[in-house]
């Protein structure tokens, strides 16, 4: 694929920070592995300065880190790290959830339905936009809070977790049908909470949500 192919909407640098973006989530650029940068920016019909341009964007994100100037890889993927993700996202997003039930709008109800039209099942073999789908659903949900420094929090938690979400969605051993339909209940009763204007549901059903979620799961399995 090259930056023609996605027309001319998108500059050379956002072409080379979405591509290489999706790369790290799919594992195509493996964590810990040095990135390959001009055989990469060659792969994307780039130069090595748009691709450089968003190495250093996804540095700021926490998806790659700089060994030296050109020593450049995907960060690790931890225990430690889904740790932290699912203890920040415990404790915000479910109150972000609340908030949006309290305060969602006409709009908001329309997005969040829209959303959740979209959805479909996150298993293995899914692909990027079947994750940009589930991560498009939660932020209607918590973007209907109004409150513009919780949502940026918590968008940099889903940059961040997507790897996670990921490895989780490969992870032997799982009732992956009894997941499956455990997602999608939870999923229509987080929609109805928050179009219907129930704070206390919109709330518990969140926690429970993540509680047993993918990167919940992955932490135990790296540990």
């Amino acid at each position: 694929m090259s930056s023609a192919d996605l027309g001319q909407a998108l500059t050379k640098n956002q072409f080379a920070y979405r591509e290489v973006r999706r790369r790290i989530i799919m594992g195509e650029l493996p964590p810990g592995e040095p990135i390959p940068q001009a055989r990469l920016a060659a792969d994307l019909g780039v130069s090595l300065t748009p691709l450089r341009e968003a190495l250093r964007k996804l540095d700021a994100e926490g998806l790659v880190e700089f060994a030296s100037h050109k020593d450049v890889r995907p960060t690790m993927l931890t225990a430690a790290g889904a740790r932290d993700l699912y203890e920040i996202r415990r404790h915000l997003e479910p109150h972000a959830t609340r908030l949006g039930a309290e305060r969602r709008t006409d709009a908001d109800a329309d997005a969040i339905e829209r959303a959740a039209a979209e959805l479909v099942p996150l298993t293995g073999d899914s692909s990027l936009e079947a994750m940009l789908a589930h991560r498009a659903f939660h932020r209607a949900l918590y973007g209907a809070s109004h409150n513009r420094e919780l949502v940026t929090v918590l968008d940099g938690l889903w940059d961040k977790a997507d790897r996670y979400r990921r490895l989780g969605m490969n992870l032997a051993g799982i009732d992956q049908a009894e997941r499956l339909e455990r997602v999608r209940r939870q999923h229509t009763a987080l929609a109805d909470a928050v179009v219907g204007g129930d704070p206390d549901a919109a709330e518990r059903v969140s926690r429970e949500h993540i509680d047993s979620s993918l990167t919940r799961l992955v932490e135990s399995t790296l540990a």
